[in-house]
């Protein structure tokens, strides 16, 4: 399989090239330096869909790239939410612990199931990361205690949807946009 140098896959790169940036400059203290650096390199999540969409640009390796830019990007924002606002993480740990093992379930189950893991781009799923980034965003002007609870809360609920599309409909596409999709579709 040819890897094509395009802007799209460059812009999936450079979330998780750039991640350690984002770390030493939190470890650091750049407090402000780290906000604006993580708007702009979170933002190109959101661009480089549009661009491949765009530009016909669209591959099964940078999918595959934007699923492990994405589980690297937000996770690390979890732990840069920890790092900002404690407080807010402690006060869910409960439902923090629950969403990753079902995340950490999910990466297990497809990895049994399709001889790799999988990661979906269901509707909830990719609302859910925007609301992830946003938080972050926020935690440097409000408390989002209350906002990582419903995170939390929604991240459960699209993880459990996504196992459901494992089990009851197998290796879909992984930008199908929910488990009803598929049931409208008739696919059983």
């Amino acid at each position: 399989m040819a890897i094509r140098l395009t802007v799209p896959n460059i812009l999936s790169a450079s979330r998780i090239i750039l991640l350690p940036v984002l770390f030493l400059m939190l470890h650091y203290g750049h407090h402000q330096l780290f906000l604006i650096s993580y708007i702009v390199i979170g933002s190109t999540d959101f661009f480089d869909g549009i661009i491949a969409r765009r530009y016909n640009q669209v591959s099964h390796f940078g999918k595959e790239l934007d699923s492990l830019a994405d589980l690297f990007f937000y996770i690390s924002s979890a732990y840069f939410l920890s790092q900002l606002q404690p407080e807010a993480i402690a006060a869910n740990s409960l439902y923090l612990i629950i969403f990753f093992s079902i995340l950490g379930f999910s990466f297990i189950l497809s990895g049994i199931l399709f001889r790799r893991p999988v990661m979906m781009h269901t509707f909830i799923l990719r609302w859910n990361a925007i609301m992830v980034y946003f938080v972050l965003v926020l935690s440097f002007f409000f408390d989002v205690t209350i906002f990582v609870r419903i995170v939390a809360l929604i991240y459960i609920a699209g993880f459990m949807e996504e196992i459901l599309i494992f089990v009851f409909f197998g290796n879909v596409n992984p930008d199908t946009k929910s488990i009803f999709h598929l049931i409208s579709d008739g696919r059983k």
